[in-house]
């Protein structure tokens, strides 16, 4: 989904010196031109010599600049050296990879000026740095213990058809059990780089004007095999012809995530609905099932990568189309939505806009 800007607040304080400080230093100049005057006064009612009146107004005018000067540096000092070598010490631990950095803004909310907001973006930015790299950590961890799973499987039913004596029956069965390791291994393998070119934009969708009713029909037809293994009963609801504006390879991609989870975790004898609407903008698809559901911590991480809330299926995939069905669909300016119940079945619903609708709402906008 397009996201939106952020503006910070209008009220904050455009500058650091206001313009009454400048009118301070006029007053605090005016102050001491009439000290003067007042000191040239006093010198020659007393009839000090012309050489004692002019070092006496060359030293007044001396300690003057000096307190001017020490003033103006102090300000300067706290207003913008201390400030920016904290920045400056801060970004040296970030780009050593210490996330844990945090510098205080300088004024309170109701008086921030364009430097406490400097501040405050740093803070998120390291703050989100921080979250990418546990991302990352947490990444590479599940991508080497799924890969761990298969890869021991491989090798340890490889090492039982070494054995000298081995019945036709189990060879068969071990070799199936290595195609299924390598299948779910290449699966994997495929998911993550589908995955990583999808969020580093390295994919650019192709949208075209298609038919998603017939793409719906050839993606169900797909798991005909699978449904009728385990007797369940499924329906399809849809209009003849419903057009939206995508990339239909990669709408293929959600329509076969999400059926192959419904008939994964739909028991034997249950059945799975998969019905189309549209109204004037949207289009809904929505997939449901009779299988386990989900709960409300389920619910909340279902599209997080690699999870995986009912573990007992967890060998028939790698907890990554999900996140591929949400990435996609954010592409597409589409949506998802889930409703779920531990027991009673799921149902994902998805949302994209119709054919054409960025074209009326231009329409509407310049007439």
């Amino acid at each position: 989904m397009r996201k939106k800007s952020v503006s910070h607040n209008n009220a904050m304080k455009k500058v650091r010196f206001a313009l009454s400080l400048f009118a301070a230093y006029w007053a605090v100049l005016l102050l001491m031109s009439g000290v003067h005057t007042g000191l040239l006064v006093l010198m020659d009612r007393l009839q000090c010599v012309e050489a004692v009146q002019t070092a006496v107004a060359m030293a007044y005018w001396g300690i003057v600049a000096a307190g001017i000067a020490w003033f103006a540096v102090g300000r300067i000092r706290n207003t913008y050296e201390i400030p920016m070598k904290q920045l400056a010490e801060a970004t040296s631990k970030v780009a050593a990879g210490d996330f844990s950095v945090y510098i205080p803004t300088l004024h309170t909310a109701d008086k921030l000026d364009y430097l406490d907001i400097m501040i405050m973006d740093f803070n998120k930015m390291v703050e989100e740095l921080g979250s990418i790299e546990t991302l990352k950590t947490d990444f590479v961890s599940n991508v080497s213990h799924e890969m761990k799973t298969p890869i021991a499987i491989m090798k340890n039913y490889a090492e039982l058809l070494q054995a000298d004596r081995i019945e036709d029956g189990q060879r068969k069965e071990y070799a199936e059990s290595i195609e299924d390791a390598a299948t779910r291994l290449s699966d994997l393998i495929g998911n993550i780089l589908k995955l990583n070119k999808l969020e580093n934009q390295r994919i650019m969708p192709e949208a075209e004007d298609y038919n998603i009713c017939g793409q719906l029909c050839e993606c169900i037809l797909q798991f005909e095999d699978a449904w009728e293994k385990k007797e369940i009963e499924l329906e399809a609801e849809m209009e003849d012809v419903a057009m939206v504006r995508a990339d239909a390879s990669l709408m293929e991609l959600v329509w076969n995530n999400l059926l192959s989870n419904a008939v994964k975790f739909t028991e034997s004898g249950g059945s799975i609905n998969v019905i189309q609407t549209s109204d004037e903008n949207y289009i809904r698809v929505s997939v449901s099932d009779t299988g386990c559901g989900m709960s409300q911590e389920s619910m909340r991480h279902i599209f997080d990568k690699f999870y995986q809330g009912d573990t007992s299926h967890s060998k028939e995939g790698n907890g990554l189309g999900l996140a591929l069905v949400k990435r996609v669909l954010e592409l597409m300016d589409g949506d998802i939505q889930i409703a779920s119940e531990e027991g009673k079945g799921s149902t994902f619903t998805v949302t994209l806009p119709v054919a054409g609708m960025y074209e009326k709402q231009e329409v509407y906008i310049h007439g």
